[in-house]
């Protein structure tokens, strides 16, 4: 078992031994966070919070990654030093006044969040309505991604255009960690509001290009496009990077549109394909170095859907 280094135990200890870092540690109990809310929960100007942020980071306990303009941070999971940031957070006292004050903070700074994202569905779901109206329920299409993966060991899940974070709500149980990636700012931020209601602590989802996901070699089980190759100008790059991201065990599902002639789609909706051919899918497969294994057809009203599952050679 690999140890942490004597003096890193020093650093991350000095780091966390100071009033407002360990605050700081203590908000990240149930999410992840930018400085701009550190610094209206704090009450602390935007230079010494980041101040406290780089050297909690420095000290491994926490992470960052940039998405578009914005800088999100969460306790840190890589190695000795993210179980050391978890090991410390067992120990901070929540009863605690202060971090109750900031605790209730938070939780004004998460309304305001819900209540932006609310206002942004509710002007956008009428298109994402009259599009599922056309197919197979979501509830059939979860259904049977849960009875296909039922004989699967799931630690790492990766949902590649992860949208409002459905899929990630639906595997929660199944998995150890779930991330969800995508490309829309406005859909992410309704995503981390629908995992916050929903209580899912072991998901968390990050902006990114299919085509470019920027996440470790082999470091998922299981990555499912659901719904997203039709919006894809090159669908081969983007199951190129799920096999690159794929643990030799690991399976791709691919759930979509089988081929339909529903034009409008394409003006109205982005839709770049018009659904996708079985031979098509498993040239795709193939040629990436997947073997397609299961091929499903669910019929829908006006659009049938089709779910693809595949292996690893």
């Amino acid at each position: 078992m690999n140890e942490i280094a004597f003096d890193k135990i020093l650093v991350a200890l000095r780091a966390a031994g100071e009033e407002t870092r360990l605050r700081i540690l203590a908000l990240f109990r149930t999410g992840e966070l930018t400085v701009t809310e550190l610094v209206t929960i704090l009450r602390q100007s935007q230079p010494r919070v980041s101040r406290h942020l780089r050297l909690l980071c420095e000290a491994g306990l926490l992470e960052r990654y940039r998405e578009g303009t914005w800088i999100f941070y969460r306790l840190s999971e890589k190695g000795r030093e993210g179980q050391l940031a978890r090991s410390i957070m067992d120990y901070i006292p929540q009863s605690d006044q202060m971090l109750q004050h900031d605790k209730d903070h938070l939780e004004e700074v998460k309304k305001e969040r819900n209540q932006k994202a609310a206002a942004y569905f509710s002007e956008n779901a009428g298109n994402w309505d009259k599009i599922r109206s056309l197919y197979v329920s979501e509830a059939e299409v979860e259904k049977n991604l849960l009875e296909l993966t039922a004989d699967m060991k799931i630690d790492d899940f990766l949902d590649v255009g992860t949208g409002t974070g459905r899929i990630l709500e639906v595997f929660s149980d199944r998995i150890n960690r779930g991330v969800g990636i995508d490309l829309s700012s406005e859909m992410l931020s309704i995503a981390r509001v629908n995992l916050e209601k929903a209580n899912v602590n072991n998901c968390q989802v990050r902006r990114g290009d299919m085509y470019d996901l920027a996440l470790e070699d082999e470091s998922m089980d299981l990555v499912l496009f659901h719904q997203v190759l039709h919006f894809a100008s090159d669908p081969a790059s983007a199951l190129k990077e799920a096999h690159r991201m794929l643990r030799p065990s690991g399976r791709a599902i691919v759930v979509d549109f089988a081929p339909h002639d529903l034009e409008y789609l394409r003006e109205d909706h982005a839709h770049r394909r018009l659904g996708f051919r079985e031979d098509e899918m498993d040239a795709w497969f193939k040629s990436v170095g997947l073997m397609c294994k299961n091929v499903k057809h669910l019929k829908g009203t006006e659009l049938d859907v089709t779910i693809w599952l595949a292996h690893k050679k």
